[in-house]
């Protein structure tokens, strides 16, 4: 820019101007203007390497309007799609996996899925560990495809809901305290064993104990006493043969005179021995053995 002094006439008088003048040039040149040109491109250069890296990022991550690589944000919620891996506790209302696909829940140390109730205190709690499955519940049970309850345990009962209860140990089922059910039975090619090895076995029933031995020998073995008691009815033995092959026999009478026949006496106490039979009784001949 240049800087002029102007005189001014009068009367028309040609102006002059004189003959020194002062130049001064206002901007940026030389070295200045070099480095402000290599600030401006290398702002440029970042500004280029910025959006390659926030394209390669949308890129890699999957970034799109529904949603982030296989997470899919949908009307009923997220969808996730294959394996994820969380770092911190996962916070949901309902998980549920793909109907051609199963639902796999995996740790290198434990599982835990807890239920909070408003005030954020623990009412349910599930925890699969590498040794043991833990249920903290005021109740636990497992219900059948229809709603049925199959199996329900609380503080105070265990309920088996099946039509059957199958028991494949070769140790078969340990009950410490007493057992409430209408029906046991085994295997159609197995046999049936009810056994105390060190205390009483007792079978109680208000209307009657029916035991049945359809194609095979019934048995009952005791260390000490077996006692069959009828409160208000009959003790009813009711078969083609009834064998006391141990009874301890009384005096024998003459040979012949009994035919092989015997009589059976009852002691006192309850005690049954044989009699050599007779046109009458002969149980008191016999009763010796009742001392």
């Amino acid at each position: 820019m240049v800087r002029e002094q102007y005189t001014t006439a009068t009367g028309g008088a040609p102006v002059e101007r004189p003959e020194n003048q002062s130049v001064y040039k206002i901007g940026v040149y030389g070295w200045r203007k070099r480095c402000l040109y290599l600030l401006v491109l290398l702002l440029l250069v970042l500004l280029l390497v910025n959006l390659a890296l926030a394209v390669w990022i949308l890129r890699v991550m999957w970034f799109s309007p529904a949603g982030m690589g296989h997470l899919h944000i949908t009307s009923d919620g997220l969808r996730l799609e294959g394996e994820s891996e969380f770092l911190f506790p996962l916070y949901a209302k309902e998980i549920r996996s793909r109907v051609d696909s199963s639902l796999l829940l995996q740790s290198t140390q434990n599982v835990t899925v807890s239920a909070r109730d408003a005030d954020g205190e623990v009412t349910g709690r599930l925890k699969v560990g590498p040794r043991m499955v833990e249920v903290q519940s005021p109740q636990f049970q497992i219900n059948s495809k229809d709603g049925r309850p199959l199996f329900t345990v609380d503080e105070k009962d265990v309920v088996v809901g099946t039509d059957k209860l199958r028991v494949t140990g070769p140790e078969g089922a340990l009950f410490e305290h007493s057992v409430e059910t209408p029906l046991v039975r085994p295997d159609p090619l197995l046999d049936l064993r009810l056994e105390s090895p060190t205390r009483s076995l007792s079978m109680d029933a208000p209307k009657g104990i029916h035991i049945k031995a359809q194609a095979g020998e019934m048995e009952a073995v005791s260390q000490m006493d077996i006692v069959l008691c009828s409160s208000d009815g009959a003790l009813v033995l009711d078969a083609e043969t009834v064998r006391l092959p141990t009874l301890a026999q009384g005096t024998p009478g003459p040979a012949g005179s009994s035919q092989g026949l015997y009589e059976i006496c009852v002691c006192p106490d309850g005690k049954l021995y044989l009699s050599v039979a007779g046109v009458g009784t002969t149980c008191h001949e016999s009763s010796h053995v009742c001392l």
